[in-house]
């Protein structure tokens, strides 16, 4: 399904034809993020990855975009915690200036002084902005309570101080340390051929054999006892995030422990959902997720709440958490959590987009890219008594972490509620 082929450099190619599509979608990944920086430089992947579409020594920031969009195609980049990620997505027709624009922007960024000038400014805008949305705050305030003092409890953003710190010369020593052909992915999906790819990122790519992949600092703290980050602050609605300790993406136990997030909260016929929502009517939301790193992970729910209602919601939650971690889940119950997680995951690689998500991430990851047909496998093989097990081993006051933003000054009452029974 997925042919791999590695250049003298260190660079990897993956592709995924989906010759039955007109689209194509292309990214470029490179293993380094935000828990691969200095505390002084928190907040560098990112500053880069915007710097990146402010132009080049062939292309203006209009250029590169008008280039893309105007063959009727789509660009843009993310930044996570291990890598950054630079995509296009148009008719399989213009491949040929994706990889162009793509390459352009990947080796032969300007860097100007004056770009940076005004890009530190609109990121210290894009941090009050997040500050300004609780639902989207109280994720970082819970990642700096469940992993302090570590690279990963850090906005991926930074700081007014540490964006400061980053000049010219910091910004453009960081990418030639990390933007190096070992270090980097091409994915492709849809509408390719992978011979024909490889001649082409060939050519526009560089074969540099210098550069290594990055390292980052290992979690080796462990957890003692329940954590809890409250703010008071003047808001409409109390946003309450969780989350316990968990797996890292090189763990078995990740396939239960996503199948345990189905039945707890990732659709609406979900038990959390049924209970907070459906039930006592306590919040127009409530989700749960599952977070997987290279040696850690987490497994999470965020919530919208009526301020009064909290200490019902988080006792009614933690209720929920510990039926798992007592009782098995009935057959039909986890039968129904295979087919959504099978379905969703099916349905997701109809998309080039995903597919090319699927190929770069993973190859990155893992160093190889393991079929859909192969998750399946493992998803059908768990097992209740498995979905149990791991319930009872993350669901425990010395993995629980909580952070909640809220009108309210009650932290002490918040507090006393935050264990399992």
């Amino acid at each position: 399904m997925y042919d791999i082929t590695t250049l003298p450099g260190g660079l990897r190619i993956i592709t995924a034809p989906m010759p039955h599509m007109e689209s194509v979608s292309v990214g470029v990944w490179i293993g380094i993020g935000g828990r691969y920086e200095s505390r002084p430089l928190a907040g560098i992947s990112h500053f880069l990855e915007h710097l990146l579409f402010k132009g080049t020594h062939r292309r203006s920031a209009k250029q590169i975009s008008q280039t893309v969009e105007g063959v009727g195609g789509y660009l843009n980049a993310f930044t996570g915690e291990e890598n950054t990620c630079y995509y296009a997505k148009a008719s399989h027709r213009h491949l040929d200036i994706l990889l162009d624009v793509l390459a352009d922007m990947y080796q032969h960024p300007k860097l100007s002084v004056t770009d940076i000038k005004k890009e530190r400014q609109v990121i210290k805008e894009e941090l009050l902005m997040y500050r300004d949305q609780p639902d989207h705050y109280v994720q970082e305030l819970l990642t700096e309570t469940l992993w302090p003092n570590h690279p990963l409890g850090r906005s991926l953003t930074g700081t007014p101080e540490t964006l400061d710190r980053m000049e010219r010369d910091t910004l453009l020593n960081f990418k030639i340390r990390h933007y190096v052909p070992v270090n980097t992915v091409v994915a492709v999906a849809g509408h390719c051929e992978h011979s024909d790819i490889v001649a082409r990122v060939a050519g526009q790519l560089p074969a540099d054999t210098s550069g290594k992949t990055a390292r980052f600092q290992p979690v080796t703290v462990k957890q003692r006892g329940a954590q809890l980050r409250f703010l008071t602050k003047a808001v409409e609605q109390t946003h309450l995030a969780i989350a316990a300790r968990s797996y890292s993406r090189h763990d078995s136990r990740r396939y239960a422990l996503k199948l345990l997030s189905v039945i707890l909260g990732e659709n609406m016929s979900s038990r959390l959902f049924q209970t907070i929502r459906e039930k006592y009517g306590l919040a127009y939301s409530i989700q749960s997720a599952t977070s997987y790193f290279a040696d850690t992970g987490a497994f999470l729910i965020s919530a919208g709440l009526d301020t009064k209602r909290l200490p019902k919601a988080l006792q009614l939650i933690l209720k929920e958490l510990g039926k798992l971690a007592q009782r098995q889940p009935p057959a039909e119950e986890l039968r129904r959590a295979k087919d959504y997680a099978i379905g969703q995951m099916r349905m997701g690689m109809e998309s080039t987009s995903n597919q090319m998500m699927w190929c770069g991430e993973h190859l990155l990851a893992y160093g190889v890219v393991q079929a859909p047909a192969e998750i399946e496998l493992k998803i059908e093989a768990v097992t209740p008594a498995q979905i149990q097990e791991v319930a009872a081993d993350i669901f425990q006051n010395h993995r629980l972490n909580a952070a909640v933003i809220t009108p309210s000054q009650d932290e002490r009452a918040i507090r006393n509620l935050l264990t399992f029974e």
